[in-house]
């Protein structure tokens, strides 16, 4: 669709690396407008690894599987990549990397290409988590240019809440939640004994593991993928041929993907044939989602559960929504008080690209999107997550010998520098525990 489009201008991320500087090296394959969540649905061809077998590969995860392996095979020190629902952490998992999604509205978005406007969030992938923090220090900040921007009144609220609170937690060990509605049947079990094996590096130190439960997190894949089409599918619209978008020939005979004709609409040519069939999918989708047969029974009650899911997370956190009204942070549900949340990042891993395409064809590409269930309730709720790199189990074996899988750190709204803290003492805890 933006064959040939030359930006007239960077972006906000962009101009604070290169202040800083850093060498943009260039820009890095992924799927069509950050839909999908295994980087094959490319006009430039699927983002692949090797596979255990000689001609076999591996899928690397995405949408930002280009700037995944990008660092992964050492082509640059860090990249940037858009996650919506799990966008930068599902590489990271899959490619033995560390990727990072700040809260929301930390970062500028000023020039991203938008997909979901209000789940859109710029992080940073990184091959340990101290590059990750250079990268972020650099980039975080107000933009009066980004509309969702976090105002630097918001960020002094934020910083002095966050500091209070970790002025008094320094002496103590951290209370980690672990959710109950992560041991779903999709999780394979050696992704489940690593996510073990790492938790036990932490309570090995003294913290404390808690049980919680977040009950809507449940409905959460569900109602990510009605408000992320519903938004795409108006963020896409201004892609006509006219305002934006590659102009096809103009021709009465022209069909779409599928074979029916388009007649001579400009409109329709320009979007049958240069959207992608994952992208297509999408916009019809939020499409009929947005409509006034519709609206009621899916957007609006998928808008309910993102809400829901919302309050699930501020019931079980320690930390207050920095943002929230002191009288709605009276209101919270009394309970067990955690600092950070840790879970899988994926529930497998990193399939062969012959197995996704069976899927595809067998099962629909809905299972595909399974991929997102431990990474799109953070997004939805707008918290900071991090996916580091821990080593594959087999049975009681810790195989480092092959692809490294991911466990997810969620924290509060605004403690970014907290869950990148934790991050950092267990990769120094699991690399350790490899010499």
């Amino acid at each position: 669709m933006l064959q040939g489009y030359n930006s007239p201008f960077s972006a906000t991320v962009v101009e604070r690396l290169q202040a800083a500087g850093a060498v943009v090296a260039g820009k890095a394959n992924l799927d069509e407008f950050g839909m999908g969540s295994h980087s094959m649905n490319s006009i430039h061809g699927a983002v692949t690894q090797t596979g255990p077998d000689p001609g076999t590969q591996r899928t690397v995860g995405g949408s930002s599987g280009g700037s995944a392996l990008a660092v992964a095979t050492e082509q640059c020190f860090a990249a940037l990549g858009t996650d919506t629902g799990g966008s930068v952490r599902l590489p990271a998992a899959w490619t033995g990397t560390v990727g990072f999604k700040p809260s929301y509205g930390m970062v500028s978005r000023w020039a991203v290409i938008a997909y979901a406007n209000s789940l859109d969030t710029v992080g940073v992938i990184a091959r340990n988590v101290g590059s990750v923090r250079k990268v972020f220090d650099i980039i975080n900040g107000y933009d009066p240019l980004d509309p969702t921007s976090i105002s630097l009144q918001s960020r002094a609220r934020v910083h002095s809440r966050t500091q209070s609170r970790n002025t008094t937690r320094a002496d103590r060990p951290l209370r980690i939640g672990i959710p109950n509605e992560c041991l779903i049947k999709e999780l394979h079990p050696s992704i489940h004994n690593s996510w073990l094996s790492a938790l036990k590096y932490l309570t090995n130190q003294g913290h404390v593991l808690a049980k919680i439960s977040l009950p809507t997190t449940k409905a959460a894949l569900s109602a990510y993928y009605v408000l992320a089409p519903a938004e795409a599918s108006s963020n896409l619209a201004k892609y006509d041929g006219v305002r934006y978008g590659t102009k096809p020939s103009p021709s009465p005979n022209a069909t779409d993907h599928e074979g029916r004709s388009e007649g001579n609409v400009l409109f329709s040519q320009t979007r049958g044939q240069n959207f992608g069939a994952e992208v297509r999918r999408r916009i019809l989708l939020g499409s009929y989602t947005l409509s006034s047969t519709a609206i009621n029974n899916y957007f609006i009650r998928a808008q309910k559960v993102r809400r829901m899911v919302q309050n699930d997370f501020n019931n079980v956190f320690k930390l207050p929504h920095p943002l929230l009204p002191k009288k709605q942070e009276d209101t919270r549900s009394a309970g067990i008080e955690v600092d950070v949340i840790i879970t899988p990042t994926a529930t497998r891993p990193a399939p062969l690209l012959s197995e996704l395409r069976s899927e595809e064809v067998d099962m629909s590409p809905t299972r595909k999107y399974c991929d997102d269930v431990y990474t799109v309730p953070a997004s939805l709720a707008g918290l900071p997550a991090i996916s580091i790199p821990v080593p594959l189990y087999d049975g009681e074996i810790e195989r480092w010998d092959e692809p490294s899988v991911g466990v997810q750190i969620i924290g509060q709204y605004g403690d970014d520098g907290l869950i990148l803290s934790v991050a950092e003492e267990m990769e120094r805890l699991i690399n350790k525990g490899h010499e």
